[in-house]
């Protein structure tokens, strides 16, 4: 593979590192109050920040194909590491945070007509956001074909009866659309029996329990996570997301990218923790000489900057995988950026919280909001334990003999 950037890569780089400077770093602490103060809805200054990225053509660079910008996923990635020096202004001012990206990529890829016109348009115009429920809280949702809701035909509807938790993004008062994974079958292959299908936020049955905090963030600014009861609901067949049977399929198609932007924007995160440790560490003094002198600050800074180059090289080999032969044909390099990017990551910001001294899990800094977002994705999109279990067998298979 090419190392080097291409020309339209190098140009929304050059717009994009631009706007950060211009925008959204400037941006940061009064986000950071207007966040405090809005709860549950999105700070409204990112309405201006959003139509200011719209006019620079910064807007769903994630999509490819006719509904996005049409970049491949080795051009989206340095695009998506500068967004994640700012995960909590950039991803949305740009239209590209989660979990509206793996939604609408679903819907791009998987709805049907009537379903892009009625729910892609609008989410990826900015109108409305939405939200995707997968996880339960009664059973191993590591495990996906435990999820236990399920969802009867009755004649042209489809009933739906049953708990989510952690449903990513469904607090937002903007959230108009789920797409809710459970039951259609309860027999047959284990991974046809799930399916998808679209429930509108105001459906009868619909109840938006609480909001789920997360290291006691409540990621209010993307949507929040939320425990949803489903009882009874009712939505007609046409709401249904490909065929039945298909959910765990489409489940896996739209956490493979997912997975890949995540660690696309904790490099970033992590460029973002080296600047400023290596800022503290120069301007304090400690023991008669700068903290940047201590040889195990030093040996953090080096260390950071070699897992930061190794993780990036992994993740820019996956993006171009994905790019040539498909996302099935990368899986192992996405489970293995999934395990790699997020663990390395969290390392990086503790050190680099360590340097700050008290300051780095306070407020004044954000380094401990970054460290939350790291350890948490070690959780999200399946935990690294599912992952190395999954990457583990798919290597012993090599070697198995046929007796």
């Amino acid at each position: 593979m090419d190392f080097a950037y291409d020309g339209t890569t190098e140009e929304l780089r050059k717009r994009l590192l631009e706007f950060m400077d211009e925008c959204v770093y400037p941006a940061e602490e009064a986000f950071e109050w207007q966040a405090a103060e809005s709860g549950w809805t999105a700070p409204p200054m990112l309405a201006d920040l959003q139509a200011e990225a719209r006019g620079r053509g910064l807007w769903n660079l994630f999509l490819p194909g006719e509904y996005g910008a049409g970049l491949t996923n080795l051009q989206y990635a340095p695009l998506a590491e500068i967004m994640g020096r700012s995960p909590r202004i950039a991803p949305p001012a740009t239209n590209c945070a989660a979990p509206d990206t793996g939604n609408m990529e679903l819907l791009a890829t998987f709805g049907s007509a009537w379903q892009r016109d009625r729910w892609l348009r609008p989410l990826l115009d900015g109108e409305i956001r939405s939200a995707f429920a997968m996880t339960e809280p009664e059973v191993a949702s590591s495990d996906a074909t435990n999820i236990a809701t399920s969802i009867v035909r009755d004649g042209d509807e489809y009933v739906i009866n049953g708990r989510k938790w952690f449903a990513s993004g469904a607090m937002n008062p903007r959230c108009a659309i789920f797409i809710v994974m459970g039951k259609t079958a309860q027999e047959g292959p284990e991974h046809r029996r799930q399916s998808m299908v679209l429930v509108p936020r105001d459906t009868p049955g619909v109840t938006v329990e609480r909001g789920m905090h997360v290291f006691g963030y409540t990621d209010g600014d993307h949507g929040g996570h939320a425990e949803v009861r489903f009882e009874d609901v009712r939505v007609p067949v046409d709401h249904l997301v490909g065929e039945e049977g298909g959910g765990f399929a489409i489940a896996q198609a739209r956490l493979g990218p997912g997975r890949i932007h995540h660690c696309m924007r904790l490099i970033g995160m992590a460029e973002r923790a080296i600047e400023l440790m290596c800022r503290r560490a120069l301007a304090r003094v400690a023991f008669g000489k700068q903290v940047a002198q201590q040889g195990v600050v030093q040996d953090w800074i080096a260390e950071s900057r070699v897992k930061v180059e190794q993780l990036r090289l992994l993740v820019l080999k996956t993006a171009w995988l994905m790019d040539t032969v498909g996302n099935r044909g990368a899986h192992t390099e996405i489970q293995a950026i999934k395990i790699a990017t997020p663990r390395d990551v969290e390392w990086i910001l503790d050190k680099a919280i360590q340097v700050h001294g008290a300051g780095g899990v306070s407020q004044d800094f954000p380094l401990a909001g970054l460290w939350a977002a790291a350890r948490t994705l070690r959780l999200a999109d399946g935990p690294d334990e599912v992952h190395k279990r999954s990457l583990a067998r798919r290597e012993l298979k090599k070697y198995l003999t046929v007796e």
